[in-house]
């Protein structure tokens, strides 16, 4: 399995990035998927999800109204649009899947960080 995710860089406040994220290895529809972000020294921070049950979607309320989570499960790719970004957004940010055994108990893969610099 493996999970390779990109589209990262250096923006200005208030510009756009777009991250993706390319699954091998798993049947990429049966999982809910999501973006998580993280900065040194601090906690991973569950950011938007996609749930697979239902299509469902979440959003930490800090990038409601300018981030978009989407998926492709014809290319097993997963999409990140980040608008409006703010230098508190600056963080590396990783992909997630996350799958259900057959006793429901979840279990996770994660793609390697791709890092986004927001300067003002």
């Amino acid at each position: 399995v493996q999970l390779q995710a990109s589209g990262g860089g250096s923006v200005q406040s208030g510009g756009s990035l777009r991250l993706s994220c390319v699954a091998s290895g798993i049947t990429f529809h049966d999982y809910s998927i999501g973006w998580f972000r993280q900065v040194p020294g601090k906690e991973r921070e569950g950011v938007a999800c996609i749930r697979r049950s239902d299509g469902d979607t979440y959003y930490v309320d800090s990038v409601k109204g300018r981030f978009t989570i989407s998926r492709d499960d014809d290319k097993k790719m997963m999409y990140l649009q980040a608008n409006n970004l703010k230098s508190e957004d600056t963080a590396a940010y990783y992909c997630n899947v996350r799958g259900r055994d057959r006793w429901r108990r979840p279990y996770d893969y994660w793609g390697q960080g791709t890092l986004v610099t927001v300067s003002s």
